[in-house]
């Protein structure tokens, strides 16, 4: 398999930070230590052009960020203190995105050990999302005719607001969220299914609406689907606020991969959110999710 991943998806934050910063790096050494990935299965994605960027991104949002000029409050909105090594970061987590897309499409499955930044909007970013990689993908491949239709199905805790602000009138994008009615965004833009969910909702009843939902999904035919597994559902996570088991997420990931593969359609995952005390706990469901991954696509 091949996945994407880059020392530059991490940069320096303040101390006591809340975003986790360092998943990323554990992520990969626990693939690796657990022989999950080889080294030879991890490639360095590309750094992207802000004219790309642009395709689903205002110029003026844009440029802002690449040169800085920022506002205190749009980063604050952010989350993030402006740095030229988040410019890098931010690049490279769309390059990483658009790197998987483009190998999924030719062998069935591919992943980038970062992205799935839905909050990003048309004209600024939230959240801890600077850009929206699976927008700008999506409006790529679609403005290069690599595809004609893409499903997202986003299982991130959070409501993916910018994906259905950035792509929710386009017909060709089916969006399909499922995530905690009233956790973050406050406020959230209709996807083409949404389904909220109460708190503490356990694994019984999140599966049993994943598998009823999903048929709709494939039911668009998409060509490619971009799977935001963002593992922040999980009961230990310090946003989450639902309560499935790691068992749970291994069931979940199960489905939607499985089905992808029932459905012969490529497959192009986002690693998303997880912020689990012990960190170690995200981690290990970031990892599971690539253990499936492998298991039910042996031969990518």
């Amino acid at each position: 398999m091949k996945v994407f991943y880059t020392d530059k998806y991490i940069v320096e934050l303040p101390d006591g930070h809340r975003f986790p910063m360092n998943k990323y790096r554990l992520v990969r050494e626990s693939l690796l230590e657990k022989g999950i990935l080889a080294i030879q299965e991890l490639y360095e994605p590309e750094i992207v052009s802000p004219e790309i960027v642009t395709l689903a991104h205002t110029r003026k949002y844009v440029e802002s960020i690449c040169s800085g000029t920022i506002d205190s409050k749009a980063m604050r909105r952010i989350g993030f203190p402006w740095s030229p090594s988040l410019v890098t970061r931010s690049l490279a987590s769309v390059g990483g995105a658009l790197c998987a897309a483009k190998v999924a499409l030719e062998i069935g499955i591919s992943g980038n050990l970062a992205g799935g930044t839905h909050h990003a909007l048309i004209n600024a970013g939230e959240g801890f999302c600077v850009f929206n990689d699976i927008a700008v993908v999506i409006l790529y491949l679609l403005k290069h005719k690599k595809i004609h239709r893409a499903a997202i199905v986003d299982l991130d805790v959070h409501q993916g607001n910018g994906n259905s602000a950035i792509l929710g009138d386009r017909k060709e994008v089916f969006i399909f969220s499922m995530h905690g009615e009233k956790n973050y965004p406050l406020h959230k833009v209709p996807s083409t299914i949404d389904i909220g969910l109460e708190d503490n909702t356990s694994d019984n009843q999140y599966l049993a609406l994943l598998e009823n939902a999903l048929p709709k999904v494939f039911d668009f035919q998409p060509d490619i689907v971009f799977f935001q597994a963002g593992v922040d559902p999980l009961k230990e996570d310090t946003l989450g606020r639902l309560a499935l088991s790691k068992e749970g997420l291994a069931k979940r990931d199960k489905i939607v991969l499985s089905n992808c593969k029932k459905h012969n359609i490529p497959i192009s995952l986002a690693l998303g959110g997880g912020y689990a005390k012990p960190i170690q706990l995200t981690v290990e469901a970031h990892t599971q999710t690539y253990k499936i991954a492998k298991e039910i696509f042996p031969n990518a």
